[in-house]
């Protein structure tokens, strides 16, 4: 597989052992230091895809930032096991108003 085909899934254990089903790899992790440092490993390791849940997204919020100037890896939130915040939508509408200059997908 090539490196930027490759996806991770970063979370709690219960939030991503599905994702393994998929054919996606799975990192399990506990608190910021364990998110942090996973982070890291992936994206220096070459995946295109960093899917990480909401929860730990908001504890690597300064982490993920140095990631949104570059092409790859492209990190993307999803919600875990505890429900969703709604912080991984306030994403994707903030990538694309910067992308393309307005809301285009929720158009408010």
């Amino acid at each position: 597989m090539d490196d930027e085909n490759k996806i991770a899934v970063i979370g709690d254990y219960d939030s991503i052992y599905g994702f393994a089903s998929l054919g996606l790899s799975t990192f399990p992790v506990e608190g910021q230091e364990d998110a942090v440092r996973t982070l890291k490993n992936l994206a220096s390791s070459g995946y295109g895809i960093i899917y990480i849940t909401e929860e730990l997204a908001a504890l690597t919020e300064k982490q993920i930032e140095k990631y949104k100037e570059v092409m790859t890896p492209a990190i993307i939130q999803i919600p875990g096991v505890k429900g969703n915040t709604g912080d991984g939508i306030k994403a994707v509408r903030r990538s694309v108003e910067q992308a393309v200059g307005s809301d285009i997908l929720f158009g408010e």
